[in-house]
């Protein structure tokens, strides 16, 4: 069994945004939103490198990195920390990753290099709501789409 379990896989499908972190040549984090994360199987995720070259630089230096990934209806999500590999084309990482993009997001997105992360460590981010305000996953939800003029079909 892997790093990645079910609820793991239900936020990253929940949540359709990530932020990915990575150190700068000096340092500093860069983080940057991807609208391509998925789960590659129990121990990798990958996203698309669209129009990320600054995330694309910072890795080929140093593959290091965080993704953070929030449902922000449901008020939690998880961090996963690990090493990421470019993946250019004629490798079944990019082939499978540029189809989704194109079964998803159109055929007007450019798709560079998959980037898959081999996930190290996977970390619970919850609100504070959960622990203090005695609220329920589904209290949240309800609350939030309410607050977000939202459906709960939408939700």
């Amino acid at each position: 069994m892997g790093i990645i379990t079910a609820d793991m896989r239900r936020i990253i499908d929940s949540a359709r945004l990530a932020f990915v972190a990575t150190v700068c040549e000096d340092g500093f984090p860069n983080l940057s939103p991807k609208g391509s994360l998925r789960v590659h199987d129990d121990d990798h995720l990958v996203f698309m490198n669209m129009a990320s070259p600054t995330t694309v630089a910072n890795l080929r230096r140093d593959p290091r990195l965080e993704v953070n990934v929030v449902d922000f209806l449901l008020r939690r999500g998880y961090r996963f920390r690990g090493h990421a590999e470019l993946r250019g084309e004629g490798d079944p990482v990019y082939a499978s990753s540029r189809q989704w993009v194109l079964d998803t997001h159109g055929p007007g997105y450019p798709c560079h290099e998959a980037v898959l992360i081999r996930v190290e460590r996977a970390l619970p981010v919850d609100s504070p709501a959960y622990t203090f305000g005695h609220w329920s996953e589904e209290d949240l939800k309800r609350a939030w789409a309410d607050k977000y003029g939202l459906t709960h079909a939408q939700a």
